[in-house]
């Protein structure tokens, strides 16, 4: 849900900004929207899923390598206008050769994941899925880890397709990372 303005003289990144550190906010669409910190599951999840692709695709152990992989990245589609932060983003390192100096993500990744949660699953559908579209982002993962599932997408022809979907433990071969095929089971254990 968006949230209202917290000062009439401060800008949407200044608010955002002045969050408290237990609240993730976003600026989507011209509103902020904010939320708590994710839950165990979420968590779990997450960290699962990054220490899946980090060991071969970040740091080329077991992969290919090549990759940034980061979770809860500032991506700023538009600078300090339209920011979305997704619950994990890779970019390929020829895309973006270095790093940020700042914690502003300027470049839209080439792949992005987004955990499922009651709170923040219409948000992800229904807001940033189209965002993430129109800015370019190849990849999309939706994990939903009450459901136990992840939907792999990729876009075609600036329209989400749907690739596969995976459920309970089955083994994920999703672009891009298909060349290190992983269980499910770690993101719900």
């Amino acid at each position: 849900m968006p949230n209202a303005a917290l000062a009439p003289d401060f800008t949407l990144y200044d608010q955002l900004l002045a969050l408290p550190e237990n609240i993730v906010g976003e600026i989507l669409n011209g509103q902020l929207y904010t939320q708590p910190r994710p839950s165990g599951r979420h968590t779990l999840a997450q960290s699962g899923l990054h220490g899946e692709i980090d060991g071969p695709f970040q740091k080329g152990r077991g992969g290919p390598g090549d990759w940034w992989i980061f979770m809860e990245p500032e991506v700023h589609f538009i600078r300090d206008t339209e920011v979305i932060v997704p619950d994990l983003a890779g970019w390929r390192r020829e895309r973006m050769p270095t790093l940020p100096e700042d914690h502003r993500f300027d470049i839209v990744p080439d792949w992005v994941c987004e955990i499922l949660s009651p709170g923040t699953a219409r948000k992800d559908r229904a807001l940033k899925m189209p965002l993430y579209a129109r800015f370019g982002v190849k990849h999309l993962w939706l994990i939903d880890p009450l459901a136990y599932t992840l939907e792999a997408f990729e876009l075609r022809e600036g329209r989400w397709s749907l690739v596969e979907v995976f459920k309970d433990e089955e083994t994920v071969t999703a672009p891009p990372f298909a060349a290190a095929p992983f269980s499910l089971a770690v993101l719900w254990r």
